[in-house]
């Protein structure tokens, strides 16, 4: 009788985002934005706002826009108030996390937006008007700017984005399993990567195929908080 080997382990080597324009699934939550970015470089201001819930794309639509201007990505949670993003032939600039970004260096990332002439994509959990803004001169500016707002998923977009999900993974998932999970889970961006993340977690641990009993006790940990 061969030993029982110890359990297999699955490493967690994370999904290396890829951030193609073919990829990026247009819905009517997100097809504003998508069409203000498709108008660069004919914006009647000098940049773009553009807000929306935690995995809702704004990361996946910055990019494509960053190729297509040649811009500059910049952390506004990382930006320093000496820091010179015009240092290079960068025409443009995306600042993501624009909310969390220090005033100060915001207004003169701005300023020299401005002075050069050139274009920027700011990218925010929430639209300006709600961000906590002490400096008139940065709110006022803001405010100047067109802003668009990424909403929550429909139906078709959640079928879409875990089809997506399980493709990436390379696990196979049957529609019915899908519209089970869509009838029945959080409406939001975010829960599509959770459920993804658990479902094939739990598959992998109990060697079976993903079915609807397995969703079902997916749904039932997360949304009892069990992770």
């Amino acid at each position: 009788m061969s030993q029982a080997g110890p359990p297999q382990l699955k490493l967690d080597l994370g999904l290396t985002p890829v951030y193609r324009e073919e990829d990026f699934l247009v819905a009517g939550c997100n097809s504003e934005a998508v069409s203000w970015l498709d108008q660069w470089p004919e914006w009647r201001a000098c940049g773009l706002i553009v807000s929306g819930p935690p995995s809702s794309g704004k990361t996946h639509l910055a990019e494509i826009w960053r190729n297509k201007a040649q811009a500059k990505l910049v952390d506004g949670r990382d930006l320093l108030l000496n820091q010179d993003c015009f240092s290079d032939s960068a025409e443009s600039i995306v600042v993501e996390h624009a909310d969390e970004a220090n005033e100060r260096a915001l207004l003169r990332l701005y300023n020299g937006v401005v002075e050069y002439k050139k274009s920027i994509l700011l990218t925010a959990n929430s639209d300006p008007q709600f961000w906590s803004i002490s400096l008139e001169d940065l709110r006022s500016r803001l405010m100047a700017l067109p802003a668009v707002k990424i909403g929550e998923p429909d139906d078709f977009l959640l079928q879409a984005l875990l089809v997506k999900q399980f493709s990436d993974r390379q696990v196979r998932i049957e529609v019915s399993v899908v519209r089970y999970l869509v009838e029945r889970m959080e409406r939001s961006f975010y829960m599509v990567g959770r459920l993804a993340d658990e479902l094939d977690a739990m598959a992998f641990r109990e060697k079976r195929k993903i079915t609807t009993v397995l969703a079902a006790r997916a749904l039932e940990k997360l949304m009892n908080g069990k992770f």
